[in-house]
């Protein structure tokens, strides 16, 4: 049985870096890159990607124009998109759901909510 392999999206290197590190402690694998447009690419191949964390504010494309595109490619359907935000206000939650994402996280970050997410990926 393989790692399991994360995907993350953040424009913010210090976020890439701490969440790849937390993640790595419990035993996923991770990659990242800083840009919706990049992570398409990346999601285009047949790397095997059993997650996308995708920040939802990022500048060029956000997760709320990024996610749609991520669940159009055939091969990623059922790959599970989780929405990172800082956003926490009534209302942000069901806009990332309605925006495609298969569940959201706030920042800061909290380890077991985050690994509750992975739990069954």
């Amino acid at each position: 049985m393989h790692k399991k392999r994360v995907l993350i999206v953040d424009d913010d290197a210090r976020n890439i870096f701490a969440l790849s590190a937390t993640l790595r402690a419990k035993s996923f694998d991770c990659i990242s890159c800083s840009g919706a447009r990049e992570a398409l690419e990346i999601l285009r191949k047949d790397e095997v990607i059993d997650a996308v964390l995708i920040d939802m504010m990022m500048p060029d494309m956000d997760g709320y124009e990024a996610i749609p595109l991520i669940k159009s490619i055939e091969s990623r359907k059922k790959t599970p998109v989780f929405a990172v935000t800082a956003q926490a206000m009534v209302g942000d939650r069901e806009k990332c759901l309605q925006a495609g994402a298969d569940g959201y996280i706030s920042k800061p970050i909290n380890v077991d909510n985050l690994l509750q997410l992975l739990r069954d990926v």
